[in-house]
């Protein structure tokens, strides 16, 4: 037999208990810059661009913190919003990608065809 709650327990439980994003005081998203993505306050640096150096170039936090001149709980936060929100940022950067391959498709670098030429 299950024990039965009273909605002014639930109520009284779900109104004690405070969320915070960890990520929350350093990840901010505005239109005008880097296409709203969601990046770190005050740069320019997006949680996508923080995944791809960790996760796909295998660099480690210290060298991120180091060469991009960030703290580690900028880092940090980072990733934690990226596992928070890998299959919408996933998508999104697979989406710019492909828009990108379409841009270099229909307008080819004048300076390859020039090098070719040369070659």
């Amino acid at each position: 037999m299950q024990a039965q709650i009273s909605p002014q327990k639930n109520a009284k439980r779900a109104s004690a208990q405070t969320i915070l994003a960890s990520y929350e005081p350093h990840i901010t998203s505005s239109p005008g810059t880097r296409g709203g993505k969601p990046r770190i306050v005050g740069r320019r640096i997006t949680v996508a661009d923080i995944a791809t150096w960790y996760l796909q170039q295998n660099q480690s936090v210290d060298n991120i913190v180091r060469d991009y001149d960030l703290t580690h709980a900028q880092v940090h936060a980072a990733l934690t919003y990226y596992y928070d929100h890998r299959a919408e940022i996933d998508k999104r950067e697979a989406e710019d990608m492909a828009e990108a391959e379409a841009l270099r498709q229909r307008y080819p670098s004048k300076l390859h065809a020039r090098l070719a030429h040369r070659g």
